[in-house]
């Protein structure tokens, strides 16, 4: 027989709980009434974690909604759960929590109201603006500026809906209207403007000479960048053609500057090499240093000594390409060693570790008192299968409480 304040165990190790009257929360047969009442009171504890859990969130007000479910959960969990504790108080922390999670949710539905009308308000100010835009002389319009603008807040209308919160379908739909008529009302007189100009050939000749300066900008720099005068060429041939000889003389000039960049890059090539090369020797080196450290005798002085190699091996620049991954990976190797060691002292010498052992430890050292006694028993009973049985249990428990110590070492 075992009792606690909230239970007990019967003869039959049947367990019941006091909740307001005695009600029988299950059995647990073939182990000591500590033990069949101790399962029980465990799972009383998961629910007080539960409770415990829930109240901290509330009090960081974290997911409203999300909480009103768990409480509503919780207090169906809690009718009759097949657990011994203090029910009682549990059904009270989370009655109490009731009022206060209904707040929460007032108050995200109000903080919500507010981004709604938010966001309203600024997708309202995005299609006024096109208006005003869209109304402008088409005679006085800055229309590359006014174009790049008018794309502006078509990008910010999209990042709206697609970050902003959720608002009203007939609302937005009407804000929407206003936005996009203005919109083709803008392309509309931009087409119109430019319907009696040569627009075509101005542009494109434009576009390939500001293409041409920025391939001969790099050019003048010493610039050995490829992958940005490719993306010039890209643009050169996207741009179109224009008629005449200005696009050939516009041509020349675009390859004389890539000829040169190009240049540039063949001998920015062969002094990296060659500078990388006499790193890797370097790298290589280090790891031959580095291959000394051993942290099973000396942590403290590993860890300083792989600091020192780590600087050095900063210091030391690039390698080839080719050659990254294999002297990377052996600094890293060295890196995990150190580690694996420092970890490996961490856990021996960490309290919570320790602490856990002990609790692990003295459990065990009670059952085996324990189980003697019964082996005791049972051999002076001269019952062969309680003996049988106390002597596997005693057996299991002693292995167990030496892999705990050996773990401990």
């Amino acid at each position: 027989m075992s009792t606690t304040q909230f239970g007990r165990v019967d003869a039959e190790n049947n367990v019941f709980v006091i909740d307001g009257s005695e009600r029988k929360v299950g059995q647990y047969p073939g182990v000591t009434p500590d033990e069949a009442l101790a399962y029980f009171v465990r799972k009383f504890e998961d629910l007080a974690a539960q409770v415990r859990i829930l109240e901290q969130r509330v009090a960081n007000k974290v997911d409203s909604h999300g909480m009103k479910k768990i409480a509503a959960k919780l207090v169906e969990d809690l009718r009759e759960p097949a657990a011994v504790g203090d029910l009682a108080d549990l059904r009270r922390r989370v009655n109490n929590l009731d009022e206060k999670i209904t707040a929460l949710v007032a108050e995200k539905h109000e903080a919500t109201k507010e981004a709604t009308a938010e966001a309203l308000a600024s997708r309202l100010k995005i299609a006024e603006r096109a208006e005003q835009i869209a109304n402008q002389d088409a005679s006085k319009t800055q229309w590359k500026s006014s174009g790049a603008e008018m794309t502006k807040l078509f990008e910010q209308w999209q990042e709206l809906q697609k970050s902003g919160p959720k608002v009203s379908k007939s609302e937005a739909d009407a804000i929407w209207k206003r936005f996009s008529s203005a919109r083709t009302r803008f392309e509309t007189a931009k087409r119109g403007y430019f319907a009696g100009l040569d627009a075509t050939n101005k542009i494109v000749k434009a576009k390939k000479n500001s293409i041409v300066e920025a391939a001969e900008a790099l050019a003048a720099k010493g610039s050995d960048d490829i992958a940005a005068y490719r993306k010039l060429l890209d643009e050169w041939k996207a741009s179109g053609r224009t008629p005449g000889k200005s696009d050939d003389a516009l041509w020349a000039r675009f390859k004389s500057a890539g000829d040169t960049i190009f240049a540039k890059k063949s001998e920015t090539a062969v002094v990296e090499n060659a500078e990388q090369e006499k790193n890797l020797a370097i790298k290589l080196e280090i790891i031959k240093d580095a291959a000394s450290i051993d942290p099973e005798k000396d942590l403290a002085g590993a860890k300083k000594a792989l600091q020192v190699i780590q600087q050095r091996w900063e210091k030391a620049g690039k390698v080839p390409k080719d050659k990254l991954r294999e002297t990377e990976d052996k600094l890293r190797a060295i890196e995990a060693k150190v580690r694996k060691v420092e970890e490996e002292q961490w856990r021996k010498t960490d309290p919570a570790a320790i602490e856990r052992s002990n609790s692990v430890t003295t459990q065990l050292e009670d059952s085996i008192k324990k189980l003697e006694a019964a082996l005791e028993k049972a051999t002076a009973s001269k019952d062969a299968k309680k003996i049988k049985d106390a002597t596997e249990a005693l057996e299991a428990r002693k292995a167990w409480l030496e892999v705990v110590k050996a773990s401990m070492a």
